[in-house]
């Protein structure tokens, strides 16, 4: 038998390493060790190209040539005794060979041949590997210490480690050995060394060895020296990305701990007014660092934790808490105040996120509000505080012109100068911490945590006592000019307190606990009271200010409760102690606006604009019966009427535009004045609503326009309003009770619409009505995507009076012939074409005649249910004689006196018409026949 030489060692090390690079794809993404072997093991079932690499064929030549005869033979041996391939249960020819081969000397010599030369081969392989890495990294080493990149996670990328592109092991000695070096007594460049190593090593072989519980001992210790934290950062970002939870968590809590001990160390001094943090300098860099690796951590969590258990997340949880509370207690006051690591997070993630995805799932959030509530309340207390602290300093310094906002941190000159003051740092916690407000009072059990004892304050602050500093702030820190949306303008404190208003607004119960409350509404309500009041006001915008006060108050308006309070409960105190409705104060204030009565605002850029936000919260009342019994005394119906008149006899006189023109200023105004046309319609529209409001408004004379202006909306698909309550729909109904309504709608094309909308639908399957083309469908599927079209024209004649105004005196066309493109434009039209199919031209001119009719006979069925409505329907088109008619003519032999009657679904449906139109009385005086054949309906039939 062969034996291996030297000279094949070092072949079968090329080979090996040969092998390792060509397979590198498949077994690099391997997350442990353990898989990586598992892909090797079963590598010839996946790789198509496994016998064709020379690793694979040098092994199969050693195999042949050193079993080779030991195969000839057995094979030999078991042709002289006379065995072959046998029946079920005996072993064949191949398999008996296969043992015997196995079971020999050679075999068992081979195996051990083979096997101690390729661990002497990988051992070698192992060492170069080794060699070649410290050659890497010592080349690299000085490259790496001149980049500086302030997001120190991308400096964490595995891209440059292990093989690059090969696969590296590492073995449990080096990592006790690792362990070993990187004790605290052990020399910094020692250190240095081991922790790039680690670096190069698989996450998954470090945290599962033996020795990190060692490990990670050293490894947080090296996380507050200067010259090794940052290789610390890159071994954690790594772990963090390609660990399971389990392990994840002890980086995490130590990494938490770890902060903690630094910040109670070093004990940072906060900045005073004359000075400044320079998050450049390499003591604020290293903790920032740290805390943006842990807050990228915290908001990644939370796709995951769920599938671990609650423990692992709580213990993360609990570290996060203890790490941002801890000093709250501690902290001195005054110029001496500590700079804490609730500042820097603030920083790093200033609206919160990782709180608001921790609040987000159930699983979590339960963890989080027992947390709170049993041992890190003051986390909460330091953020209610800060927004105390921060109201009571906007008044101090209400007569500055700037907001004490913080900084864009995309702006390009903060990156350069990194600086940031006193006033940045309580600001960006502010903001930090009216957000993590914002999101724990919308749950029950976070409003539970309320009422809170707070230093210096007498009294425990309640819920209802934050919403009303909340508004406070919004009053002295109005909306940023000319619409700002950037992010700077998204962090101002009017828009961040009407972020946490709407989220309330949007929730009933948060509503009823936090808004719903007298204090609320009379701190909403007193700027609007003291204008009324020709009193002076403290808002620094009064306009910008007011409409913001009128959005809350219309989404408080929207709601059952809300309205209620506005319209019966009488809390709001006026002048001289008198107390009255909220209802009353907007709609007096309304009407002033209208009227221009208020000369404060009245020259405004924005007077329009407010005027219009006060008409949203009137309407919010109106278009509900019991708002409008309340504001109809004020005829507010009329005042809107008569600024309608006004603005449309001004954009009358706009002139049109020429070519070549100079448009100059007035184009804007020309859009403002449309602008506020609209808005003028919109309102006048909303008094539909009801049927009362329908009767003011056609007093108005304005029904024509709004109905058209609603028209032009409806073709758009666009909504009643921000607040929308219902669609058009609903106003269509209560326009289409009166004559006027009905009138105004067909004017409008409405009517059109809909008939042609009914028949693309019936006809064209939904296509484009201006080409049609045969589509067969299914009666079920036609009834489907019809039933919109149908409602809607339902809608419009459920009244009789709708009926007349549309079918009085028009007859049918009754044409000699029908082209194929024609569409219905009008009602009298879809009877003819559907309802009064008499003749073939007619039945002819139907892609779907049968499923057609059917729709038609559905609807004529519908307004059969009023009497008035049938009357005139037989009066003026005999129906009940066309439809006997055609029940007389459904026969298998016309010529016959006594053919056998087809039964289909278009006899069915006309004798239900008829019996409904013969037959008078109740449900329980006389029995319809159903639209469902069977065999006792069938006989009935006959």
């Amino acid at each position: 038998m062969s034996q291996l030489s030297a000279g094949d060692e070092v072949q079968l090390q090329s080979l090996l390493k040969q092998l390792l690079r060509s397979i590198s794809d498949k077994i690099s993404g391997a997350p442990s060790t353990e898989c990586a072997e598992e892909i090797l093991l079963h590598l010839e079932e996946t790789d198509k190209n496994f016998h064709n690499y020379e690793f694979v064929r040098y092994l199969r030549q050693h195999v042949e040539s050193s079993l080779g005869p030991v195969v000839e033979d057995e094979l030999q041996n078991l042709t002289r005794g006379g065995q072959h391939a046998v029946g079920p249960g005996q072993d064949t020819s191949v398999q008996v060979v296969t043992r015997r081969t196995r079971a020999s000397a050679q075999y068992h010599q081979m195996l051990q041949t083979l096997k101690a030369t390729m661990m002497v081969a990988v051992e070698s392989l192992i060492t170069k590997f080794d060699e070649d890495q410290l050659r890497k990294e010592e080349m690299h080493r000085e490259i790496e210490r001149c980049q500086s990149n302030s997001q120190f996670t991308d400096n964490c990328s595995d891209s440059d480690s292990s093989f690059n592109q090969s696969y590296a092991f590492i073995r449990q000695e080096q990592l006790q050995v690792l362990a070993e070096q990187l004790d605290s007594n052990k020399p910094k460049e020692v250190r240095r060394e081991a922790l790039q190593a680690l670096c190069c090593a698989p996450p998954s072989d470090v945290l599962s060895c033996e020795s990190w519980s060692t490990l990670r001992r050293n490894l947080c210790s090296a996380l507050t020296e200067p010259d090794l934290s940052e290789n610390v950062l890159q071994f954690f970002a790594k772990s963090f990305s390609s660990s399971p939870l389990n392990v994840t968590r002890e980086i995490y809590t130590s990494l938490a701990k770890s902060l903690e001990s630094a910040f109670l160390s070093q004990r940072l001094n906060f900045p005073t007014r004359s000075a400044a943090v320079d998050i450049n300098s390499p003591q604020i860099s290293r903790l920032l660092k740290q805390i943006r690796l842990m807050n990228d951590f915290q908001k990644e969590v939370t796709t995951f934790w769920i599938r671990h258990p609650e423990k692992y997340m709580e213990e993360i949880i609990e570290s996060t808490f203890c790490l941002l509370s801890f000093h709250h207690d501690h902290g001195s006051t005054g110029t001496e105040k500590t700079l804490e690591p609730v500042h820097l997070l603030s920083l790093l993630d200033i609206k919160a996120t990782w709180f608001n995805k921790w609040m987000h799932g159930y699983y979590s959030r339960t963890v989080v509000l027992r947390l709170l509530e049993r041992k890190y309340k003051t986390l909460i207390v330091s953020a209610l505080q800060q927004c105390l602290h921060f109201s009571e300093s906007s008044e101090r310094s209400s007569s500055e012109a700037a907001d004490p906002h913080v900084e864009d941190s995309s702006d390009p000159g903060l990156l350069q100068r990194g600086v940031f003051t006193r006033r940045d740092l309580e600001y960006s916690f502010f903001v930090h911490s009216l957000c993590i407000l914002g999101k724990l009072i919308i749950y029950t059990n976070g409003r539970k945590l309320f009422p809170i004892k707070i230093r210096k304050h007498k009294d425990p602050v309640t819920l209802t006592d934050l919403i009303v500093v909340l508004i406070n702030i919004m009053y002295r820190h109005p909306r940023p000019s000319n619409g700002d949306s950037s992010p700077t303008g998204s962090l101002s404190p009017s828009c961040l307190v009407m972020e946490v208003l709407w989220m309330l607004c949007e929730r009933t119960e948060c509503a009823a606990d936090c808004l719903h409350q007298t204090p609320v509404i009379e701190t909403l309500i007193a700027p609007v009271v003291a204008l009324l009041n020709a009193q002076q006001t403290n808002l620094k915008n009064p306009a910008a200010t007011l409409i913001l006060i009128a959005d809350v108050l219309a989404r408080i308006a929207n709601t059952d409760r809300g309205l209620a309070l506005f319209l019966y409960e009488k809390n709001l105190v006026v002048a001289h102690s008198e107390k009255t409705f909220a209802a009353h104060i907007v709609v007096q204030f309304t009407l002033r606006l209208l009227n221009k009565a208020l000369p404060s605002l009245s020259g405004s850029d924005a007077s329009q604009t407010l005027c219009g936000a006060f008409i949203f919260v009137c309407r919010q009342m109106y278009n509900t019966c019991e708002g409008l019994q309340v504001l109809q005394t004020y005829g507010l119906h009329k005042a809107i009427a008569a600024a309608w008149k006004k603005t449309s006899s001004l954009s009358e006189r706009i002139p049109t535009p020429v070519s070549g023109s100079c448009t100059g200023p007035s184009t804007q105004e020309t859009a403002n004045i449309l602008v506020w046309e609209e808005t003028m319609l919109g309102s006048l529209l909303n008094f539909a609503a009801t049927p009362r409001g329908l009767l003011l408004l056609q007093q108005t004379g304005a029904i024509n326009e709004c109905v058209s202006y609603m028209f032009s909306r409806f073709t758009k698909k666009l909504q009643v309003s921000r607040c929308e309550k219902f669609g058009y729909g609903v106003m269509v109904t209560q326009i289409a009770a009166t004559a006027p309504g009905v009138a105004a709608l067909h004017n409008s094309g409405f009517v059109r619409l809909l008939v042609v909308d009914l028949w693309s639908a019936l006809e064209c399957g939904g296509d484009d009505a201006r080409v049609i083309r045969p589509k067969p469908t299914p009666m079920d599927s036609i009834d489907r995507s019809c039933l919109k079209s149908f409602l809607s024209l339902v809608n419009l004649l459920s009244s009789s009076l709708s009926v007349w105004e549309l079918l009085s005196r028009q007859p049918l066309a009754n044409k000699s012939e029908y082209s194929l493109r024609e569409i219905p434009s009008s009602i009298p039209d879809l009877i003819d074409r559907l309802v009064a199919v008499d003749s073939d031209v007619k039945i002819h001119s139907l892609f779907q005649y049968e499923q057609s009719h059917t729709f038609g006979l559905r609807l004529l069925s519908v307004l059969c249910c009023c009497l008035d409505s049938f009357l005139l329907l037989e009066s003026q088109y005999n129906i009940c004689c066309s439809l006997l008619q055609s029940q007389r003519e459904n026969v298998a032999d016309q010529d016959a006196t006594d053919g056998a009657i087809i039964i289909d679904s278009l006899s069915v449906e006309r004798n239900h018409i008829l019996v409904r139109v013969h037959v008078v009385g109740g449900p329980s005086e006389r029995r319809l026949p159903s639209r469902a054949l069977d065999e006792v309906s069938f006989l009935h039939l006959a």
